[in-house]
Order: C-alpha cells, then sequence, then structure tokens
C-alpha cells in the first residue's frame, strides 16, 4: 500500500502540494484529475521519489521511504512527453529495465514481446525511436513500463499524443494490462470524461489540494462541495446565485423562480446558496421530451430567457453557449442531442427540472443532490 500522510512541498514562494493525505491499495486503478497546474505531476514526482516533502510522510508498505533513491524503489513512470534512448532499438528501449535488474536473455525476450503485442508494436522492435511516429512512441514508452513489472506505476497523461481509436482502446485495456501484476497504477488527467472512462478510484486535486477521494462514479454523482463539482464537469457546470425562500429558490436579476418539491431541499434553512446544474440537464426552447409531460409536471420547471453566443456541433452532439438575460456577465452552456445549428444572438429558453439541480451552502459545501439516475 502507497500512503501519502499529510504530505506538503513548496518551489520557491509557491505552495504546489498542501497537506494532501491518501491510501492506495495493491491492484488500484486511481485517477489524479485536475486543471493544468493543479499538483497532479508534482504529487506523482513525490509518490516516485524523484521529489521530496517539505512536510509529511510518503509510505510504501508501511515504510517511510523518505531518503530511498528512485533507483532502488519499484517504481515506472511513463510522461505525457516519451522519453526513450535514441540510439537503442524498441526493443531494446523496453528491454533496458530488465537488462539493468540481471534478468536472463529468456525472460528478457518473452516480457518484451507479450508487451509489444499488447501494445501493437510487434512490427516496429528493430526500428530506431527516429523512425516511428509519436504515437509509437510513446507505446514504447508504456510497454518499457508494463515490462518492468513494478509495484508502483504512474502514468502522467499517457494517451494524450495518441491517435482517437488508439487512444479509446488503451483506456479499456490499460487498466486490466497493469491490474494483472497487482501494481497500484496512478494515472493523471485532465478530463472528466477519461476518469469515469477508466473507472477505479477518481482523486480531485484544485491548486494543489486534495478535494475528494474515491469511485470515480461516487466523487462525479455525489461532489463533497463546489470546487470538486467543477472539477468533475465537463463541459463547465453551470452555476448560478439564488436564495431559498420557503418553498421557493429564487433569482430576482433573472426573474427566475423554482419550486423546492424535494424533501431534502425544503428541510434546508433559508438564505443564500449556489444552483448547479449539468449542461445535459438543461432542456432549450421547450423540447419535446418536456412537452410530452403532464401539465402538472411542466409547472415545476423554472425558466429562463438567454441569447446564444455560439453553437459548437461535434456531429452526434451540441454544445450551445448562451448568455443569460438580465445577467451579462452570467454565461451557461447546454449540451443537447443531435445537430442544432442556432444563429448568434437568437433568443431561446432554458428549462431547469428542480430535480436535476445541486445546491451549495455559502462555504461551498454540498447540501442537496439530485436523485442518481442516468448522470453519467
Amino acid at each position: 500500500m502507497l500512503e501519502l500522510l499529510n504530505v506538503s512541498t513548496r518551489v520557491g514562494n509557491q505552495q504546489h502540494i498542501q497537506d494532501v493525505s491518501l491510501q492506495l491499495h495493491p491492484g488500484t486503478l486511481n485517477v489524479l484529475l485536475g486543471a493544468t497546474l493543479s499538483g497532479k505531476t508534482t504529487l506523482m514526482r513525490l509518490m516516485a521519489g524523484l521529489e521530496t516533502p517539505d512536510t509529511g510522510e510518503v509510505r510504501f508498505n508501511g515504510v517511510n521511504v523518505r531518503g530511498i533513491p528512485v533507483q532502488k524503489r519499484d517504481v515506472a513512470m511513463v510522461y505525457q512527453q516519451f522519453i526513450n534512448y535514441p540510439s537503442l532499438t524498441v526493443y531494446e528501449n523496453i528491454a533496458s529495465p530488465l537488462r539493468v535488474a540481471g534478468l536472463d536473455k529468456a525472460t528478457i525476450k518473452q516480457r518484451v514481446h507479450e508487451a509489444a503485442e499488447l501494445l501493437r508494436l510487434t512490427d516496429y522492435l528493430q526500428r530506431l525511436p527516429a523512425d516511428l511516429s509519436g504515437g509509437q512512441q510513446q507505446r514504447t514508452a508504456l510497454a518499457r513500463a508494463l515490462v518492468k513489472q513494478a509495484k508502483l506505476v504512474l502514468l502522467d497523461e499517457p494517451l494524450a499524443n495518441l491517435d482517437y481509436k488508439l487512444r479509446e482502446e488503451l483506456r479499456r485495456e490499460l487498466p486490466g494490462i497493469f491490474a494483472k501484476t497487482g501494481a497500484i497504477l496512478v494515472y493523471a488527467s485532465t478530463e472528466p470524461s477519461e476518469a469515469l472512462l477508466l473507472g477505479g478510484n477518481t482523486a480531485t486535486l484544485h491548486e494543489g489540494r486534495l478535494t475528494q477521494f474515491g469511485p470515480a462514479i461516487e466523487v462525479f454523482q455525489r461532489p463533497v462541495d463546489l470546487q470538486t463539482a467543477r472539477i468533475f464537469s465537463d463541459p463547465p457546470l453551470n452555476t448560478l446565485l439564488v436564495s431559498k425562500q420557503g418553498a421557493e429558490l429564487r433569482c430576482d436579476a433573472l426573474v427566475m423562480t423554482l419550486p423546492v418539491d424535494n424533501a431534502d431541499a425544503a428541510q434546508l434553512p433559508d438564505g443564500q446558496y449556489t444552483l448547479a446544474i449539468r449542461p445535459w440537464h438543461l432542456l432549450l426552447d421547450v423540447p419535446p421530451q418536456l412537452e410530452k409531460q403532464t401539465t402538472e409536471k411542466q409547472t415545476t420547471h423554472a425558466r429562463i430567457n438567454a441569447h446564444v453566443e455560439v453553437t459548437e456541433i461535434t456531429g452526434s452532439e451540441t454544445y450551445v453557449h448562451v448568455r443569460l438575460q438580465g445577467a451579462q456577465t452570467q454565461r451557461w452552456v447546454a449540451l443537447l442531442h443531435g445537430v442544432k445549428d442556432l444563429p448568434a444572438d437568437s433568443p431561446v429558453q432554458l428549462a431547469i427540472d428542480p430535480a436535476q439541480i445541486y445546491l451549495f451552502d455559502s462555504h461551498g459545501q454540498r447540501c442537496l443532490t439530485p436523485p442518481q439516475r442516468e448522470d453519467v
């Protein structure tokens, strides 16, 4: 087991990691999720022994590993920017950690060919890195980490340079590939969708702080605070300051009133809250799925007038970026199925289902969670 106990580190006057505690168990996949500069790579370097924490401890199987050089730790690491030996063939690159470990030729050959087959490198074993594509070079680095059979494998955005098809294949295969070795797998990502696709556990990071850690789907569906919800939302989470008054949520600037028909929400004290709703739970221009509901159901939806700023069509889905009327700086995004080519500045109406909202208190702590149906 890998344990981080109240680990902190500074570089100059900047706090890179702040009081992080984690327990990672053998055979588990653990995603570090956060924006660029949130502390993911620094945390991995602390785990690997490439950096030493200013305060706190890093323990492996109960032993404080402070002062043990990275060469003597059972760890493998792959960066987004692949690193290979330019003068060695792909075969020798993959075999290099096994030769350093003093394994016999037969074992080396077996492991290299197994890893090469898994990572689609069999036809390139006699080539030099300079003769490979970027994706092939990254796969070589992954294969080198795989053959080492390390107990701790650190992957820092390792699939960013691969083509879409191979990236999706490896996302499905990587957890199983490394789980067979019983390794602790730590995978850094900036993409919430990747954390969900990989499964396992997710640790959300913001400015060097750990905001939440647990099973990925649990962190996604039940973020402990607003910061975690924002980290784990792509497209961005839509938020709005509202006041609770009895059985209603109100936003006077938008002339919006949302009935509170949730027993948990009804028990909340009156006051100021942040309402949050995911982009795919917004309804636009009273679409057919809303019209088919009963009149009683329709009356529970709050409506907000807005103007389209831009639409992004991906083929199967459309992102509609809007400016809320009455709040010039308030912008939301709706994720709609199919192609919706809406002209810029055209008026639209957003419908909010009270059953799909989160509420966060004035300190950013979650105090209302929507029923979990088809959130993912």
